[in-house]
């Protein structure tokens, strides 16, 4: 088990140690301005960083030979470049930051946000491929299916990020075995990949699935019942209850109210609580009973949607 806290206000000391911690970088700023805090749990191949970097700090990496997961909290991460594109991540999005052997590079301006680090061998023996020497599972996207994913995902890494301080996970080979193989089952659901893509395109869902998944992201404002996601998927109401519980393991309105719950918590994130309440936000977005609405929140997002107002 490894954990680590590295504050600094120094841009030379701040930059040594992510040589130290991640790969070779450079690393540009206003010597004046910086301020950067980052804390470390981990074991065996898994790494989870929560990283606070209260400056405009420009990066030049090299490829970090690890799969590299980042959840940004606060804001943003932009002209992030690597393997032939550029994107740019802000509070909700999950995302694979570079591909294992590739350089990267961009700007981070005054952000929290979480890395979620482990060795991509991993991607391959929970599909079986680790079985041949020369196999690899690439991720094929560095964003998610979709937002539902991307959440799901969020939910597991928080789950092992709380339990990756835990003494016992320590002297527990079976049980660092199985979050690791948690982790990598997540991701790879998650992300369209090498190991799972069929014939219908990047994303490996069924059809099914994926017409319902698209008309629920397009009308979250509105009414919609289990009957209006069936006709838009165009099949019955069982056979997409049916495909939702076996490819996501949930139903189609649960996957529903985790949609709405996200758009909740990034109006609550960019809101001025001087102007806005949490019930005015929930509210327009189908949240009526203020008491259901917090648990759900709370048990994905790990505080109360007034802290995320407040903070």
């Amino acid at each position: 088990m490894e954990s680590m806290l590295f504050e600094s206000r120094d841009l030379a000391r701040t930059e040594e140690f992510l040589n130290r911690a991640y790969t070779k970088m450079q690393i540009g700023g206003r010597a004046t301005d910086v301020r950067t805090r980052i804390s470390r749990a981990a074991a065996d191949s898994i790494s989870i960083d929560r990283i606070e970097i209260g400056f405009e700090m420009s990066y030049d990496a090299d490829p970090l030979g690890k799969i590299c997961l980042c959840e940004v909290t606060s804001g943003s991460i932009t002209d992030h470049a690597t393997d032939g594109w550029e994107d740019e991540f802000r509070p909700g999005d999950l995302v694979s930051f570079a591909p294992a052997d590739r350089p990267f590079a961009g700007t981070i301006r005054r952000s929290t946000y979480t890395i979620t680090m482990f060795d991509p061998v991993l991607l391959a023996q929970v599909t079986g491929a680790g079985r041949k020497d020369d196999a690899t599972v690439r991720l094929l996207s560095h964003r998610p299916h979709s937002r539902a994913a991307a959440y799901q995902l969020s939910k597991t890494i928080a789950y092992v990020d709380h339990v990756l301080p835990n003494p016992a996970v320590r002297t527990s080979p079976l049980v660092l075995a199985s979050l690791s193989q948690l982790l990598a089952s997540s991701v790879l659901a998650a992300f369209p990949n090498s190991a799972t893509t069929d014939g219908d395109g990047p994303d490996a869902r069924p059809p099914t699935v994926r017409r319902a998944m698209a008309f629920m992201e397009s009308n979250l404002d509105q009414p919609i019942t289990i009957a209006d996601i069936a006709t838009a998927a165009g099949v019955t109401v069982r056979a997409v209850q049916t495909a939702f519980q076996r490819h996501l393991g949930t139903t189609p309105l649960a996957q529903l109210r985790l949609l709405r719950l996200a758009e909740v918590h990034s109006e609550l994130q960019a809101a001025d609580p001087t102007r806005h309440t949490v019930a005015e936000i929930a509210a327009r977005w189908g949240f009526h009973h203020h008491g259901r609405m917090a648990a759900a929140y709370l048990e994905l997002y790990g505080e109360l949607p007034s802290t995320t107002l407040a903070r």
